[in-house]
């Protein structure tokens, strides 16, 4: 039966989604009996902090984890604040409704939010659960007409999974604050993707660069040649009297070579007398091998290979991707971005077997659809791949698109448009060459080639490698039309050295790549959970590259030897997999909460805390016991890393440092090291030069005016100078006394400075004189750079310097000019990156009021912590410009709307003093304006508040 039928003629439905922005846009597709409004996403959660914890809990010795662990790990929800007034809109509006629609996303944590909105609302009227994977109007008209019910395992198998995350990020992270660093966080999925990183960086460290050497030749055939027939061919040297030389596979990471016995390792000596050898030898093709090539289109898109080629093809990180994706998915042009599935509707199949006719012609168009087996195990929702909305798809000139999501939307209509075309064909060669040198060895030489006769889906589309250098599908490399006996002259022969390099820091696509291969977390988490271990300065970037701090050695450190279960890869995937069988119905959630938290049996784990965290039993552990018996963990120990020669670094609270020798001791050394630094770049030579630079106060001299020793320190905003004061002088109190002290100026250094450049830092600022009227002019320097001030009236310095060499006379003249109002002179660029793959405009690194940032012209971004000038690369650029579009203008500040309701609050106020004054003739009129008054001010208090919580939501979505 439809839902109309069951509302009363004329009745009113009320469909809530999760954001503002799909509002509007379904809002269009549905008539004027619906009224569509956003939860603006979840609107509560477990209490975050002991403030949030409802007042009868307080007090209980599991309310910190906000879930009863001693009864059925029941949790403790609570709205959350800024929800508030949402939530009151929803009720309200939910009072004028017949029938109530939950219409949030169609996955686990769209069907806990529907959940979680039912709970809250206590809907009266009949509640209808409303889901669709793509926002056009027939998919909204058909899902109004074809509503289910809650699925009450997707929601036990998401409440479960918070759960878990609850007790693992609230059990283990305070362990954290205790022995390594206050504030930080674990968590499930983010430690073990840390762990990564970690452990590429820590191979990286290990490893030792080998040398090999082989032989490059250029032959000619002789005849003249053509782009289809050319006349040369290019080889490298595959084996030497029938034994393969070696190459970069060969060596291992300690840098030497695998299986010695079956390779020759060619060194520069050897590599130069071979080459010598063959100058005057004759070759001749030895053997041509011919093989039909074939390849088959790429599946369509899901999450995290929408997030891979987003990364190689656009230069976005993850989030970016997932931003844009989400736009064009609330505005109707793309399906559901959050999926597992490679599959494609019949419709869908359809639309794309249409545009490959339109587009390329019948001769691409295979006689049956494809389809595509799903490689993601456990695959959580039903859903489609990643498509173009809709029966009939929009080319991207049709959509009206531009920028960020344009260029998403083009790179999923080719891909999906390709996946059913057909396979392209060619054929691929390999030549052998052989030669005889003077010394009698025999040489063979291969080449390789490859032609494409058909391109089939490569006319639409090619994918992208994550190695910058690896050749395309579509790469074509012709080869002269020899056959064996052919005889071939040695044009040139080159002896190149090469040096095997170590393994390859993760990216954020290879990351993603590596996280789904190994069924570690969730495809749709990854883009979060990557901006996290960031966040955390877990990780940073250099380029597109995922550099792990020593802060991350020292947490995963810690978390291998003390939880190793707990961040072990494999572990980490069988709990997905119980979480699957929770969310299908095999496994019950609290028997599988209580033997994660307490072990084998309900009553804790039967051994100690280490075998409970790292044994190899198939039990879950025992988090609670494992988390309690921190004596084992020795915080030094698990903050400590060898150099070398001695030199131990060691993460601190303050960051990180080497050190040489125990504190105190003599000979000890120590020295701060660069939070940018990547591990792998911290040789004992550099940690010795560290060591090496003066570290501790540079003593100046004494203060001939006061007597105090003058020193210049290296400071944690940078250099500066100050005085020390006699022992006894109060430090604290309404007596006490403050140092003077004095930042260096950009020219100075704390090998450089003077006591006659300290003595005058510390006099800043500086009085230059008094006007004609008498007004106080002083020199300063502030926090945009050197400047003078008279009264309230500031003028800009050119140099530093001009702050102890300005007179009064050219004080005055400057005062003198009008003063320059908007914008100085635009200053040169510090760096040119080249042209942004989105906008195709130029993008340089300029110098900006709050520091250096990237610009297109249209976009600006400004660098992070971890970003360094002389250093950004083209492709971080443009990923930090991909980042700010992504993110949609900046939110307008609250203060001129506040500005504008302040005369509204006067203009009320004087209304109610003339009704109170008017009231007062007449006890019935008093009655009646009150009355009035009351019912007035409820109606405009409703208004009032739905406009407020409206316009909320809409900025949060923005």
């Amino acid at each position: 039966m439809s839902p109309t039928s069951e509302t009363a003629k004329g009745g009113r439905r009320l469909v809530i989604v999760e954001s503002p922005a799909k509002a509007k846009t379904i809002k269009g597709y549905l008539g004027p009996g619906y009224v569509v409004e956003a939860s603006v996403g979840h609107i509560r959660d477990l209490p975050n902090g002991a403030a949030e914890v409802p007042a009868k809990y307080k007090g209980e010795s599991w309310a910190r984890l906000g879930v009863n662990v001693e009864k059925d790990f029941q949790p403790i929800y609570v709205v959350n604040h800024d929800k508030k007034d949402q939530v009151k809109k929803l009720k309200e509006l939910l009072a004028e409704s017949d029938e109530l629609f939950l219409a949030t996303d169609e996955d686990r944590e769209g069907e806990a939010i529907a959940w979680h909105l039912q709970e809250v609302l206590k809907p009266k009227v009949p509640v209808r659960r409303m889901v669709f994977h793509e926002i056009t109007k027939d998919a909204i008209q058909a899902a109004v007409a074809s509503p289910r019910e809650l699925n009450k395992k997707l929601v036990d198998a998401q409440e479960t999974r918070r759960i878990l995350d609850r007790l693992y990020g609230y059990e283990v992270s305070p362990v954290l604050w205790k022995k390594v660093m206050p504030r930080l966080s674990a968590g499930r999925v983010q430690s073990v993707a840390t762990r990564l990183v970690v452990e590429r960086e820590r191979e990286r460290i290990a490893f030792r660069s080998a040398e090999y050497w082989d032989l490059t030749g250029i032959f000619d055939t002789g005849r003249p040649g053509d782009n289809s027939d050319p006349s040369t061919l290019t080889a490298r040297l595959a084996s030497v009297d029938g034994k393969r030389v070696a190459q970069g596979r060969d060596f291992g990471s300690n840098g030497r070579l695998k299986d010695a016995a079956q390779v020759l390792h060619l060194d520069e000596a050897n590599a130069r007398a071979l080459a010598a050898a063959l100058a005057d030898a004759s070759f001749a093709v030895r053997s041509v091998e011919s093989k039909p090539y074939r390849r088959s289109p790429y599946a369509p898109f899901r999450t995290t290979t929408l997030q891979q080629e987003a990364s190689r093809k656009l230069g976005f990180g993850a989030k970016a991707t997932m931003q844009v994706a989400q736009k064009l998915y609330e505005n109707g042009f793309i399906t559901y971005m959050r999926t597992d599935s490679t599959t494609l509707s019949d419709t869908a199949v359809n639309a794309a077997r249409a545009q490959v006719t339109q587009l390329y012609g019948a001769n691409y168009l295979p006689e049956k659809p494809r389809t595509y087996a799903g490689k993601v195990k456990n695959a959580q929702e039903a859903h489609e791949a990643i498509r173009p909305s809709g029966d009939r798809f929009r080319t991207p000139a049709e959509t009206g698109l531009s920028g960020d999501q344009f260029r998403l939307y083009e790179l999923i209509w080719k891909r999906t448009v390709a996946s059913q075309m057909k396979d392209a064909t060619g054929n691929s060669v390999t030549v052998r060459i052989a030669g005889r040198a003077s010394d009698g060895r025999d040489a063979e030489f291969t080449a390789s080639g490859k032609t494409i006769t058909f391109h089939g889906f490569m006319k639409a589309y090619v994918e992208g490698a994550d190695d910058p250098n690896a050749e395309l599908d579509d790469r074509e490399r012709r080869l002269p039309q020899v056959t064996e006996g052919d005889p071939l002259a040695a044009r040139e022969i080159t002896a190149d050295g090469h040096a095997t390099k170590p393994p390859a820091r993760y990216t954020e696509a290879s990351l993603v790549k590596e996280l789904e291969e190994r069924e570690i977390g969730r495809p749709s988490t990854y883009a979060s959970i990557i901006g996290t271990i960031l966040d955390r300065g877990y990780v940073f970037k250099k380029g597109t590259a995922l550099v792990p701090s020593f802060l991350s050695f020292a947490v995963v450190n810690l978390l291998e030897k003390h939880f190793g279960r707990l961040v072990d890869y494999d572990f980490t995937a069988s709990m997905e997999e119980d979480l699957d069988r929770i969310a299908r119905g095999e496994a019950q959630a609290v028997p599988w909460l209580r033997r994660f938290y307490f072990g084998e049996g309900t009553e804790g784990a039967a051994g100690g805390a280490a075998e409970a965290g790292n044994g190899d039993g198939d039990h879950l552990g025992g988090l609670k016991e494992l988390v309690t018996d921190l004596g084992a963990i020795d915080a030094r120990e698990v903050s400590s890393f060898p150099v070398g020669e001695g030199i131990v670094l060691r993460v601190g609270r303050y960051g990180p440092y080497v050190e040489r020798g125990e504190k105190d001791s003599e000979g000890h050394q120590r020295a701060d090291v660069p939070d940018d630094l990547a591990p792998d770049e911290l040789t004992v030579e550099y940690a010795e030069e560290l060591l090496a630079k003066p570290s501790g106060d540079f003593e100046l001299g004494t203060d001939p005016g006061t007597g105090h020793q003058i020193v210049a320190k290296d400071g944690r905003y940078g250099p500066y100078v100050t005085e020390i004061l006699p022992e006894g002088t109060p430090k604290t109190g309404k007596n006490a006394v403050k140092p003077r002290t004095a930042s260096l100026f950009k020219s100075m250094s704390l090998d450089t400075v003077t006591l006659e450049d300290a003595l005058k830092l510390m006099e800043l600022p500086r009085t230059v004189g008094t006007d004609a009227e008498g007004v106080e002019i002083t020199a300063q320097n502030g926090r945009y750079g050197p400047y003078l001030k008279k009264g309230t009236d500031s003028r800009s310095l050119e140099t530093e310097e001009q702050l102890f060499t300005i007179t009064l006379d050219e004080a005055l003249a400057i005062y003198a000019q009008p003063k320059q109002r908007g914008r100085a002179a635009a200053k040169p660029p510090l760096k040119e990156l080249g042209t942004d793959p989105v906008s195709e405009r130029p993008v340089v690194v300029k110098d900006g009021r709050f520091g250096p940032y990237v610009t297109d012209g249209e976009t600006n971004a400004t660098l992070r912590r971890d970003d360094d000038v002389e250093t950004i690369t083209p492709e971080r650029g443009y990923e930090l410009l991909a980042e700010k579009r992504a993110k949609g203008p900046a939110k307008k500040t609250a203060k001129k709307a506040a500005a504008k309701k302040a005369p509204a609050k006067k203009t009320a106020a004087k209304k109610t003093a003339a009704k109170k004054t008017a009231a007062k003739k007449t006890t019935t009129a008093k009655k009646t304006t009150a009355a009035k008054k009351t019912t007035a001010a409820k109606t405009t208090a409703k208004k009032t508040t739905a406009k407020k919580v409206a316009a909320a939501a809409e900025s949060a979505a923005e």
